[in-house]
C-alpha cells in the first residue's frame, strides 16, 4: 500500500468522527479518491504525495472529461481531492497544497423538478383511503410534503418522533443532525387518523416502533414508496417523472414562491449550506419567466 492510500484512511477516519458525515457519503469520497490515487501512482507513477503538483491534477481530471465524465462528476472529484489535500497540510504530512488555484468548470444548473400546487393536490385527492394502506398513503405524502423530509428521514421516523397535539416531528438528518419542523393542520389531521385507526389494522401482531408500515407489520422500503407514490400519480394523471424527493422539492419551492425566508427554508431543509438552498430561488424566477411569457401581451 502506498503512503496515499495509507493517509486516505486516515482522511476517511477524520471525516467519520470528526465530520460525522453518513457513511454514503463516505463510500462516494472513498471512491474518488481511490481513483484519484491510482491514478496519480500507477497512471503518472508519482512516487509520493509530496510530488503531486497542480498540473498532475488536472491531467486526472482532463482524464476523467476523456472518458465522458460530467462536469458535475468533474466538480464533485475536485471538491474531494481539494479537501484530502487541505486534511494533508493541516496534519504536516505535506508541506504544500497543489489546489490552491484549481478551478470548478463551469456547470449548467439543472433546476430540480416540482408539483404544482394543483398537482400536489390532484395526487393526494386521488388517493382512496377506504381502505388502511390508503389512509397509510396520504398521511405519509402530507407528511413528506408538509415537512420536506428526504425519503430516508421519512423511513426512519417512530412514533416518538411526531408529537401532532405539538404540531411539530422531530428528523434526523445526515450525520444524525436532528432538527425540529412545524406541521401544518392537513398533515396533523392525516397523521392523527392513521396513527389512530389505519395503522393499528396494519400492524395486525407485529411489534413496531416504526410509523409507516407495510401489510405485514414492517417497516416500508424505499422501494415500497416509491412505487406508491408512482401508482397515486398515475392515478392523478401526473405525466411528469415523480420520485419522493420531488414532493421535498414541492415544499421548498412552494414556501419561496410565497415569501418564505430563505434561512427557514434551510433550516427546515437540514441543508448544512445555503448556497444548496438558493437553488430554489432560481426555480421561483423560472417560474415568473414562464408567467410573464404566458401572459404579457407583448412577452
Amino acid at each position: 500500500m502506498n503512503n496515499g492510500q495509507l493517509h486516505l484512511e486516515d482522511y476517511l477516519h477524520f471525516l467519520q468522527i470528526e465530520r460525522q458525515l453518513a457513511n454514503n457519503t463516505l463510500i462516494s469520497y472513498k471512491k474518488d479518491l481511490s481513483d484519484y490515487l491510482h491514478h496519480i501512482f500507477e497512471i503518472q507513477q508519482l512516487p509520493s504525495l509530496d510530488e503531486i503538483e497542480r498540473t498532475h491534477i488536472v491531467l486526472y481530471l482532463r482524464n476523467l472529461k476523456e472518458n465522458g465524465k460530467s462536469a458535475r462528476t468533474i466538480s464533485r472529484h475536485i471538491s474531494s481531492i481539494r479537501s484530502f489535500h487541505q486534511f494533508l497540510l493541516r496534519e504536516k504530512v505535506a508541506n504544500t497544497d497543489p489546489t490552491v488555484h484549481l478551478d470548478l468548470p463551469q456547470m449548467e444548473q439543472k433546476l430540480p423538478t416540482y408539483l404544482s400546487v394543483e398537482e400536489l393536490n390532484n395526487l393526494l385527492n386521488s388517493i382512496d383511503i377506504s381502505k388502511p394502506q390508503g389512509q397509510r398513503d396520504l398521511a405519509m405524502f402530507e407528511l413528506m410534503y408538509a415537512s420536506g423530509m428526504r425519503i430516508s428521514e421519512c423511513l426512519s421516523l417512530n412514533l416518538e418522533d411526531i408529537h401532532l397535539s405539538m404540531g411539530f416531528v422531530r428528523v434526523f438528518g445526515k450525520g444524525g443532525k436532528e432538527r425540529i419542523i412545524p406541521l401544518g393542520g392537513s398533515a396533523i389531521r392525516t397523521c392523527t387518523d392513521y396513527i389512530e385507526n389505519a395503522r393499528l389494522t396494519l400492524l395486525k401482531t407485529e411489534k413496531t416502533e416504526a410509523i409507516f408500515i407495510n401489510q405485514r407489520g414492517k417497516r416500508l422500503t424505499r422501494q415500497g414508496i416509491w412505487k406508491l407514490l408512482n401508482k397515486h400519480a398515475a392515478a392523478a394523471g401526473i405525466s411528469k417523472e415523480i420520485t419522493p424527493h420531488v414532493l421535498r422539492h414541492s415544499f421548498a419551492t412552494h414556501l419561496i414562491e410565497n415569501g418564505a425566508d430563505l434561512r427557514a427554508v434551510q433550516e427546515m431543509l437540514g441543508h448544512s449550506d445555503i448556497s444548496t438552498t438558493q437553488i430554489y430561488t432560481h426555480v421561483s424566477k423560472s417560474r415568473l419567466k414562464d408567467v410573464y411569457k404566458q401572459f404579457h401581451p407583448r412577452a
